[in-house]
This record gives structure tokens, C-alpha cells and sequence, in this order.
């Protein structure tokens, strides 16, 4: 089988070309083809020349993924299904921000893996198996892919990205922050990293290891209940990652990066939604500057979870902003092509 060349490095890249009596500046632009032009093939490289495009081609292979399906939702978001190099699919969702006509803001959700295994109860993917990882490229190739959907569509460049598609990005760790290298990098797409939210379902462990890798995008924790017994319920995660180990590094986080932290929090019907879970979540809170996104529930087939009702949703966010909390209550967008937080499932 032809290499990926997307695996190689610069400097291997640079090695390749020089023991196969090439100049070496050529890597250098083929390393500008594959990652700032987003080069889906040897033959767009023109600038080489073709002897050198089809020695690439003789050793090298690009495995960009497609669009497998496409669904627009009623309110202008865009879900769609990306077919990988090996036939596996993931899902990715344009999510527009509209403000009157203009155009406010774009953001990317993409995935991290092919399924996932974490078992959460009110997520789809966390029904799936966890089938593999995704590569740095094919993360990036989202990106790209979502970003000309944005310029198709809306006439507009993708503002921000967010890793809450399927998977769980901390246990892709190395990919990841590959991905995020390649998205912002002056050599890359040159995305500020502050457009770009990483959310995970709290792996205590890498959270620690961002902060010793002093990442420079944000950070969003998928709490959904600060008690353990609740936690552990919805979220079996929490058995081997407790709210005080969450807690403990969270707060190492933060002094290694001085990054505010994010706090996803889904008001599930009678089971997370009272005075007494928001003193709860309050009082965790309070490790380190933070602000709490209130996520509406978006049903799916596996799970008999209710959103709340709207009057205890404003009592419960209410007692937060009177504790000083930002808060914003998130709705939802693409429900109705399952494309909502917590819908991705790969379906057709």
C-alpha cells in the first residue's frame, strides 16, 4: 500500500524528497498544497513538476473523505455524513448564527472518532462501538469541508469550530491536538485557537496534560450533574473520574493556561433540574472562573430523558446569575435532521 502523506511530518517530508535526489524546498510546498491549500490530489499540485507529481504518486497516497449525504435543517443548519478512506462514516454540522440578514456567526462541530465509548445515556454516538480513531486529516478535512459549505451556502467563512461531533476528543489526545495544530498553524487554515472549543465528558488525566501542553484553545466539561450519584448514572465516566478528581483538574488546568473554563449542563426533567442541583453546580463552580451553558435535550430513540419545563429552566438559571454565573441557555439547532447536541449517530 502507498503511504499517507499527510502521516509525514515536514521534516520527513523534507528527508523523502532529499534521498530521492529531489531539491528540498519541495517539501515545503507540498507540505503549503496539503495543508493551506487543502490539496486533495497529487496532479492540483502545480507548481511541481510533473515527473516529481508522479514519483509522489508512485510512493504516496491523499485519503481525503467525501460527502456522503447531505440534510438541510428548517433553520439553516447543515448536517452531513463524511465517508472515510476505509468506508466508515462520521457526522459533522454546520451550525449558522443568524442575526437578521447578516451573517453573525459559523461554527463547525466536528468528530473525534468513529462511534464512541463511553456509554453516556442521553447521547446517540454513546450507544454506538467505538470503532476507531480519527486522524489529524480527516479531522481537518471536516473542517474545510464544513468551511466550503459556509461559503456555498451563506457566503461566508467559518468563524468557529467546536469538537463535540462524535467521539470523545481526549481519548483521540495526540490526533487532536495534531487537528488543532493544522487548523491554526500560519503553515495551516491560521484559525485563531481561541474560535476553537474542545468539550469533553471529563478524562481527569488529559485534562492535566492540556494544562502541561499549555493549550491555547478553550475548554468545555460535559457536566450535567455536580453529584457523583447522579453523575455516575447518566455518565458512567464518572465512576473512574469523580467530580473532586474533575474538580482537581480543572483547577491545575486553569493555572497552567489561565483559560475560563466551559460548563455543559443539559436540565433533564425531574432528575437534574432543581434548586437544590443548581447550589450543587454552583458550589463546583466555584474552583475556577467559569461560565455554564444551559443545553436543551434533544431526544433520541435509546433514552426516555424530557427536557424541563420552561419555568423551572428560569428558576434554575436564575439562581446562577444570582450567584454572579454567566449563564446562556443554549437551544437547539437541526433538531428535526437529528443534528442537534447529542443526535450524531451516523444514521442515514
Amino acid at each position: 500500500m502507498k503511504q499517507d502523506i499527510r502521516k509525514l511530518t515536514a521534516v520527513q517530508l523534507k528527508d523523502w524528497f532529499t534521498t530521492n535526489n529531489q531539491q528540498g524546498f519541495r517539501a515545503k510546498q507540498v507540505h503549503e498544497w496539503l495543508w493551506k491549500k487543502s490539496a486533495l490530489s497529487f496532479e492540483q499540485m502545480t507548481n511541481l513538476s510533473l515527473p516529481t507529481r508522479e514519483l509522489l504518486n508512485e510512493h504516496f497516497e491523499i485519503r481525503p473523505l467525501t460527502v456522503d449525504q447531505q440534510q438541510r435543517s428548517n433553520d439553516g443548519t447543515i448536517k452531513s455524513s463524511f465517508r472515510l478512506f476505509d468506508g466508515n462514516l462520521v457526522e459533522g454540522v454546520l451550525i449558522p448564527a443568524l442575526r437578521t440578514d447578516d451573517v453573525d456567526r459559523m461554527t463547525a462541530c466536528v468528530s473525534s472518532q468513529v462511534g464512541c465509548s463511553l456509554t453516556c445515556k442521553f447521547c446517540a454516538t454513546g450507544y454506538m462501538d467505538r470503532k476507531r480513531n480519527l486522524d489529524a486529516a480527516e479531522i481537518y478535512d471536516q473542517v474545510v469541508a464544513i468551511d466550503r459549505q459556509a461559503k456555498e451556502h451563506y457566503d461566508a467563512p467559518l468563524t468557529n469550530i467546536v469538537y463535540m461531533g462524535m467521539g470523545e476528543p481526549l481519548l483521540n489526545y495526540k490526533n487532536v491536538l495534531e487537528s488543532v495544530d493544522r487548523i491554526t498553524s500560519p503553515d495551516g487554515l491560521g484559525m485563531s485557537p481561541k474560535r476553537i472549543t474542545v468539550s469533553t465528558a471529563g478524562i481527569a488525566k488529559m485534562i492535566r496534560q492540556l494544562g502541561d501542553d499549555e493549550v491555547k484553545f478553550n475548554l468545555a466539561l460535559s457536566l450535567h450533574a455536580a453529584n457523583d450519584l447522579k453523575r455516575d448514572q447518566i455518565m458512567p465516566i464518572n465512576e473512574s473520574n469523580t467530580l473532586e478528581v474533575l474538580g482537581d483538574a480543572l483547577t491545575y488546568f486553569y493555572k497552567k493556561t489561565g483559560t475560563r473554563i466551559t460548563f455543559e449542563y443539559i436540565l433533564f426533567y425531574n432528575f437534574n433540574d432543581t434548586l437544590q442541583d443548581a447550589q450543587e453546580l454552583w458550589k463546583f463552580m466555584k474552583r475556577v472562573p467559569a461560565k455554564i451553558n444551559i443545553i436543551e435535550y434533544n431526544p433520541i430513540a435509546e433514552a426516555s430523558f424530557k427536557n424541563t419545563d420552561p419555568q423551572t429552566l428560569d428558576k434554575f438559571a436564575g439562581f446562577l446569575e444570582n450567584k454572579g454565573v454567566t449563564v446562556n441557555v443554549r437551544r437547539s439547532r437541526g433538531k428535526d435532521i437529528d443534528a442537534a447536541c447529542g443526535q450524531l449517530a451516523g444514521k442515514k
